[in-house]
Parts: C-alpha cells; structure tokens; sequence
C-alpha cells in the first residue's frame, strides 16, 4: 500500500493510506542502514510504501522526493535533519517583539527553501502589539521582502479574521511552516481548522522567549488538498552542504549581479574589488540586512540574535 507520512516521532511513524486510513507504522530494520546521511531517512510528508494489518504497519520503501528541506542535526555532527519533504511552499512565521525574531532567521531560512526552489511566504505574526514606530517597522520588512518576491502577510492569529489570507495562501498546498518558539505557529493552526488542538505556550517575561509546544512535526489536513506541516520551535537554522560561492545563488537580488562582478562566480562579494553586489548594496539596490545575512552565511558568522 502507498501512503503520506503525517507524524513521526523517531521509532514510530503515522501513515495514512491511499484508503484514507491511518496507520501505526514502524520503519523496516534495514532501510534505516542503507546509506542515509540525514539522521532521519523518513520525514513528514514523504510517501512510502508499506504493509499493514488493520492499525498497524511496517514501512518497507521510500518513494522518490519532489524536494525536501534540510537543517543541519542538533544532535550529530555531519548529519542533517529533513525537516519534511514533498512540500509546496514554506512559511516563515515571525514576530516582532514576544519574542522578537531576526532577520538573519528568516534570510536563512529563505536560503534554504531557494536552495531547493520551493516558494516562501513570510507571515508576520501579533501586529496588535505593535506601537508607531514597530508599524514603521514592519512596513520596512515588508518592503524588503516583497521586493525579492516573497509574499508577505500580516496577522494576528488571535483574530479570526486576520487570519483569512493565510487560509488562501496555504489552500490547495502542502506547506512547511517554521518559526521560533513562541511566535504563534500553534495559535495560527488551532484558527485554521477546529479539528486541530495544538497546545499553546506562554511567553518568558524574563528573557521574552516562547517555551516549547511542539515535540515532533505532524502534517495536518485543512480540507481535501490542503495540508501544513507544523515543525518544533527552532532556535537556530544551520545550512547544508553549501559552498559560500554558491550562497548568492539563493539570493533572488544577488543572483543576476554575481556574474557582473571582475571575478565573475569566483567573487565571494566581501571586499573584492569591482564587486557589482557590493555597489549594489552601496547603491541601495540591496537591503543592508539582506546582505549582512549573506556576509554571515559566507563567512560562517551568526547574526540570527
């Protein structure tokens, strides 16, 4: 039988089948040894073939991925996390303050989801909080973003009506959605479908960060071709097997430039002369957080804080 993962949390798998049945489902011994990098060789969202009985099953192959994102493993060195795969778009949840989350974030993970030319959304979440200048704010990112063809939303998940354009943005799609804990990845699910209960959490008064609510991803079903994938609250977001000359790739502003620059693909774009990136971003043409974003991922610094 042929079915979609739709939860996994590490030795057990839920499956539905192309009856619309769900499934219990354990991964075959082998498989599990057969050349995988990724520490996880079954996300969500991947199709699989298995054989059950009426509730439980055993997942024998993996079929062939559209795509699939990656993050690096926290837990072993030189391995990577799939964090789903079969996915349409991703969406980039964020806040501006309770918690606050960077920009070098959302950049790297709009880098990633590029990598693999899946479309990215980002959704601005609790704009009832904001004062004057955080709406100046806000309208400033939205800019950027929108300038390098990223839709941008602007919600508050508490409000069901806010959250209607994110319905119609996600209708007909698998989406990935990730954020930092506490940006109201949950609160936004439970709005989108009643049958979806996801526990929400509170936010530190102390150091103003969400506490976690979500162990392992679940792909949930909003109606017949709907589906959202939600994924644990991330702290950090590592890339994968990228080369710094290949980053600017993934820059929507950056990739025709690159090849203006004197050394062509070999220019990093950090001091080299007659860089076309670097007058670009001189020249306000790119966003100096977008490119502090890139500096950091080419050099391996961190500006996620």
């Amino acid at each position: 039988m042929i079915g979609r993962v739709l939860k996994s949390t590490g030795s057990w798998y839920e499956v539905v089948g192309e009856n619309q049945k769900q499934y219990t489902c354990r991964i075959r011994g082998k498989l599990r040894l057969e050349g995988f990098k990724e520490s996880n060789p079954i996300a969500v969202g991947d199709r699989v073939e298995f054989e059950a009985d009426e509730k439980e099953g055993i997942i024998i192959r993996i079929l062939a991925r559209d795509n699939h994102m990656l993050r690096q493993s926290v837990k072993r060195t030189g391995h990577a996390s799939v964090l789903a795969a079969n996915i349409d778009q991703v969406l980039v949840m964020a806040t501006l303050k309770l918690p606050r989350t960077s920009l070098g974030f959302i950049d790297r993970v709009l880098v990633s989801a590029e990598s693999f030319r899946i479309p990215q959304v980002v959704v601005i979440n609790k704009i009832d909080l904001l004062d004057r200048d955080e709406v100046g704010d806000l309208e400033s990112i939205t800019n950027i973003y929108e300038s390098i063809g990223v839709k941008v939303l602007s919600i508050s998940a508490i409000n069901d009506s806010s959250v209607e354009p994110c319905m119609e943005t996600l209708k007909n799609k698998v989406t990935l959605i990730s954020g930092h804990s506490g940006v109201g990845k949950s609160t936004l699910l439970n709005r989108l479908s009643p049958r979806i209960k996801q526990p929400t959490g509170t936010i530190s008064d102390y150091t103003e960060k969400g506490t976690h609510t979500t162990t392992f991803a679940e792909m949930f079903q909003l109606d017949e071709n709907t589906f959202i994938i939600d994924t644990p609250g991330i702290k950090e977001w590592g890339l994968v097997d990228m080369e710094p000359q290949e980053i600017s790739d993934y820059f929507p502003e950056m990739r025709d430039l690159r090849l203006s620059c004197k050394f062509g693909a070999r220019c990093l774009h950090l001091n080299e002369p007659k860089c076309a990136i670097l007058e670009a971003v001189q020249k306000g043409f790119i966003a100096p957080s977008r490119y502090q974003s890139y500096y950091s991922m080419a050099t391996g610094e961190d500006n996620r804080k």
